[in-house]
């Protein structure tokens, strides 16, 4: 068990995030639960069953950074001063047939949620872990297939998800004085609403439509939890876990 660890979730009123904050509350953890919805997250924290108690659900916009402050401020009012985990988990995409399409604040707002907001919540992080007893702590970036190979009219979505990918190997550096480790989890096709579509068919490379197969989400937490708990001298830098048949691997 957690023993009193204290974790922070972004985007935990559902899917992926959702999915991380119950395998954390479940292993002992203190999670702040973070999201737009207050709703949404209150739902999270009753899904915990006897863990709800050691939830706190906190509306914020990560984009936002006095937002964010609050978030790592409550968390250590409640808590006790202590954060162990940040998961950044926050994502947003938006539809479109081709970049073109796309307008200045479309980009702008993925741009500010995914990539901003990984920012801000690291940086907060960072400030805390560095000045605990015993300093450290780890921080968990949901990176994407998108990291990687981009989708048919993702843009935006894809060019923050390459940007995380670099926050994630600069914080695992600008950590390591301070004994914060810093991962990223890849995420292929699990099934959560954001990857519904998929089960209609999604955009191919080739311009048809296809249906793509999905993996149950909650073992993607699984694995947010394994890395959490991993000691801080190990690391698990990149990880991806995706449905096995995801057309992907040799560009099918």
């Amino acid at each position: 068990m957690a023993n009193d660890r204290v974790a922070i979730v972004t985007g935990a009123g559902s899917g992926v995030g959702r999915s991380a904050a119950l395998a954390l509350l479940g292993d002992g953890y203190k999670v702040t639960l973070v999201g737009r919805r207050l709703d949404a997250l209150e739902e999270t924290a009753a899904l915990a069953g006897n863990n709800a108690g050691n939830a706190l659900s906190v509306s914020a916009d990560a984009g936002k950074s006095d937002a964010v402050a609050n978030v790592f401020k409550e968390t250590i009012d409640t808590f006790g001063g202590r954060l162990d985990v940040l998961f950044n988990n926050a994502g947003i995409g938006v539809r479109a047939p081709s970049l073109e399409q796309i307008t200045p604040e479309q980009w702008q707002s993925v741009v500010d949620i995914n990539l901003t907001g990984t920012f801000l919540c690291t940086r907060e992080a960072m400030l805390i872990m560095k000045g605990q007893d015993p300093m450290g702590g780890r921080i968990i970036n949901n990176g994407s297939i998108s990291a990687y190979v981009p989708r048919p009219g993702s843009a935006p979505y894809t060019a923050t998800k390459h940007g995380v990918t670099g926050l994630t190997r600069s914080t695992s550096l600008d950590g390591r004085k301070y004994n914060i480790a810093c991962s990223q989890i890849d995420i292929g096709n699990a099934a959560t609403p954001m990857t519904q579509k998929s089960d209609d068919g999604s955009m191919q490379p080739t311009g048809e439509m296809a249906k793509e197969p999905r993996f149950d989400v909650k073992y993607v937490g699984e694995q947010v939890l394994y890395i959490a708990n991993l000691p801080l001298d190990t690391n698990i830098q990149f990880m991806t876990i995706m449905a096995t048949k995801m057309p992907y691997i040799g560009r099918g």
